[in-house]
Order: structure tokens, then C-alpha cells, then sequence
């Protein structure tokens, strides 16, 4: 399971045997959801959220910031995806500190 970022709390990351499309988990607390990455013509078009079986989901507002951090951070959780799951290389968790 692949942590990929560390935000105010909430922690990104992968399953170690994911499915497209591009999604990613975010969890705070006993509380997680996930994100999937919409791509139309290369450029991000959407993202859904999606609920985790067995987990109870993110609030509405911690639902909302995890949304503002993806949409910030969409290329780099690409990245690190097809660092991942194409090259099978391993990936460094990033700290992010600063307030969106």
C-alpha cells in the first residue's frame, strides 16, 4: 500500500493491486473515501468520488478539502501512479505542510 501523500492529517495513497481509471484513496481517522481521475484529451475533466466497501466515508468537508488538494495535486498522484503500477518502481511519500 503505497502512501503517496501526507496532508493535515490525511493520508493518499494506493492499493497495492488497484484498477483503472486513475483513482486515489484518502483517509483520516477510521474515515476513507477515494477519488478517481477523469482524463478527456489529457487535461482533467472531472473527478467522481467513490465510497470504500467496509469504510465509512470522508465528511463532507474533509470530502471537500481531499477534492481541493487532488485537483491541485492531479499530475503529481499521475506521476506517481504510473511510476507505480507501469514502471513497478517504488514511490516517496511527499509532506505537504502549506494550507490550499
Amino acid at each position: 500500500m503505497p502512501k503517496i501523500y501526507e496532508y493535515l492529517g490525511f493520508v493518499f495513497f494506493f492499493y497495492a493491486n488497484e484498477h483503472l481509471p486513475i483513482h486515489v484513496h484518502i483517509s483520516i481517522g477510521e474515515f476513507e473515501s477515494k477519488i478517481e481521475l477523469i482524463y478527456e484529451n489529457g487535461l482533467l475533466k472531472e473527478l467522481v468520488v467513490q465510497s470504500v466497501k467496509g469504510r465509512n466515508p470522508l465528511s463532507e468537508s474533509d470530502l471537500k478539502l481531499a477534492m481541493k488538494f487532488v485537483k491541485k495535486y492531479h499530475q503529481g498522484i499521475v506521476d506517481k501512479w504510473t511510476t507505480f503500477f507501469v514502471l513497478n518502481k517504488k514511490v516517496k511519500c511527499e509532506r505537504i505542510n502549506e494550507k490550499l
